[in-house]
């Protein structure tokens, strides 16, 4: 069926519309990928939109001979490969058991997993349930809090309750228990959900700043996003790398065209990209996962 005028013309506004909206959402992260690469003292000048006028690598120099921030970065993977697969395994597992109606209790579990979803303790009383558990300035403290989700539980469950009860008839008549129907048949078809709730797990713990800003005190505890923070919130390059070692800060003497904002956006890209590029990867699950299991309650 031929469209008329006025089709076109509103999905020539459609399209136009999602291009600005594009365009406004990755800017900004092209403009900090741009300032990064450029000289800081041209920086300064402003005029800097696409592409860099004073291109350098100095930035990123002076980034990578910062062992404090590698160390940062590792802490951050760490953290987040081992808190999105502890996470998941045990929101996964929390999930097939809440799916068997014949769980004595059931309904009053399930009630009291998701009041948590609409009522907190607040800051403080956290605070004094995570000093008391002696999780206070430890890895730990990034890990343990946040091993269920309730809404990830709520979203295997559904998947869970639509996949045909036939498949663990079968797995007892071959002599399998719940853990082995639950490893071996379960998972195994889980694949889009767990791809999905993993990414978003795994961007929630690599994009978290605040609870080791409370928690954590030593230096070398400290993540990726966390040393970021701090580096955003100084002003100068001298109060950000006062604490590098000696051959790093003779190297920043040399390097002229390093500024505060120069370095900052540096840091900030050695943050952003590694959880970037894992989206690519997992981005065919993203529609898949989350329908499955949200088509019924």
């Amino acid at each position: 069926m031929k469209k008329n005028w006025g089709d076109q013309a509103m999905m020539i506004f459609i399209y136009l519309l999602l291009i600005t909206l594009a365009f406004l959402t990755f800017y900004p992260f092209w403009n900090s990928l741009v300032i990064s690469f450029n000289s800081g003292r041209d920086t300064v000048t402003g005029g800097i939109t696409f592409w860099p006028r004073e291109f350098t690598l100095e930035n990123y120099q002076i980034v990578f001979q910062d062992q404090r921030l590698m160390n940062a970065f590792f802490i951050s993977v760490l953290r987040t490969v081992i808190g999105t697969f502890s996470s998941i395994m045990l929101t996964a597992m929390a999930a097939y058991g809440m799916s068997k109606r014949e769980l004595i209790g059931r309904k009053f579990i399930t009630i009291f997993f998701i009041l948590t979803m609409f009522f907190s303790g607040g800051l403080i009383p956290t605070f004094l349930v995570v000093r008391s558990l002696g999780l206070m300035d430890s890895f730990w403290v990034m890990i343990i809090p946040g091993l269920i989700s309730v809404w990830n539980m709520i979203i295997f469950r559904t998947f869970f309750q639509q996949l045909p009860k036939g498949l663990e008839d079968s797995a007892k008549i071959d002599g399998c228990g719940y853990w082995g129907t639950f490893f071996r048949i379960i998972l195994p078809l889980s694949g889009p959900v767990i791809a999905t709730l993993s990414l978003f797990t795994a961007v929630g713990h690599w994009n978290d700043w605040f609870m080791p800003s409370i928690y954590i005190t030593s230096d070398h505890l400290i993540p990726l996003q966390t040393f970021l923070q701090r580096v955003l919130n100084s002003n100068t390059v001298s109060s950000q790398m006062s604490q590098i070692d000696s051959g790093s800060a003779a190297r920043l003497a040399e390097m002229t065209g390093v500024t505060g904002k120069s370095l900052s956006m540096a840091i900030m890209m050695v943050a952003t990209l590694p959880i970037v590029m894992v989206y690519p990867f997992v981005q065919k699950y993203f529609v898949k996962g989350v329908l499955i299991g949200s088509l019924k309650d």
